[in-house]
């Protein structure tokens, strides 16, 4: 496969930082037009932008808030107001209350599950319009939607309903010619690690505990998502 995608559309929710800016360069080392989305951090945002002007691809940056519907809509009407059209979404912005299912507020689960699992709802519902046959949709899971992890009840919940929407949404999108799967990769080596409570002490218990004694790479998902998006994967459809 050569890896090129020349002037494809491309979306990546929170592609800025770690794995969603792993993803974006991918795409842009294959001369795509990436739809940065970020919410706070510019800065980040605008260093990935960069990175993927000199990797060859060309970026558009677009702040939202997807917790809200309103931002949703607006980002893809920005999209579709540079492009045209979208070729390929990569929902992966998310984030999380780390705390066990016992001790969460009602506020906190509420945020969680609009923060990581609605946005693939409403950027389906939206992008479809701007695809064709070919088209392609890709979330981003973890293992917490099917393993107890301790402190990632709202987080594994949210991630349980994203991966069960990617079936549903498959089902929906075949008859367009759209496929919609999801990538859920365990541990990643990012810095979120340093944000979790002896987080660098439990990476390394699970690098130990890997063969090879490695860990997956932003850039090994990125080879997936980017296998995903290739007419290679037409055949994969409704998939974690």
């Amino acid at each position: 496969m050569s890896g090129k995608l020349q002037r494809r559309e491309v979306l990546v929710t929170g592609g800025g930082r770690g794995i969603g800016r792993a993803i974006a360069l991918r795409f842009a080392e294959a001369g795509a037009r990436v739809f940065v989305n970020f919410f706070v951090n510019r800065e980040a945002a605008e260093k990935t932008a960069h990175d993927i002007e000199l990797r060859g691809g060309s970026a558009h940056l677009v702040q939202a808030d997807l917790k809200e519907p309103t931002e949703i809509k607006r980002l893809i009407a920005e999209v579709g107001r540079v492009a045209g059209r979208l070729d390929v979404l990569v929902s992966n912005a998310a984030s999380g209350v780390l705390k066990d299912g016992l001790e969460l507020s009602a506020k906190q689960w509420d945020w969680v599950l609009s923060t990581n699992a609605r946005p693939l709802l409403l950027l389906g519902q939206d992008a479809v319009r701007l695809m064709t046959a070919g088209g392609r949709i890709v979330a981003l899971s973890s293992l917490g939607s099917q393993r107890v992890i301790p402190g990632y009840a709202a987080i594994g919940v949210s991630k349980a309903a994203l991966e069960s929407l990617t079936r549903y949404l498959a089902v929906e999108c075949g008859a367009k010619g759209i496929t919609v799967n999801a990538v859920s990769a365990g541990a990643v080596e990012t810095d979120v690690w340093q944000m979790i409570p002896e987080g660098q002490r439990a990476l390394e218990a699970i690098r130990a505990r890997t063969p090879g004694h490695t860990l997956v790479t932003p850039e090994a998902i990125a080879d997936i998502v980017f296998f995903l998006a290739s007419p290679a994967a037409q055949a994969i459809q409704g998939q974690v």
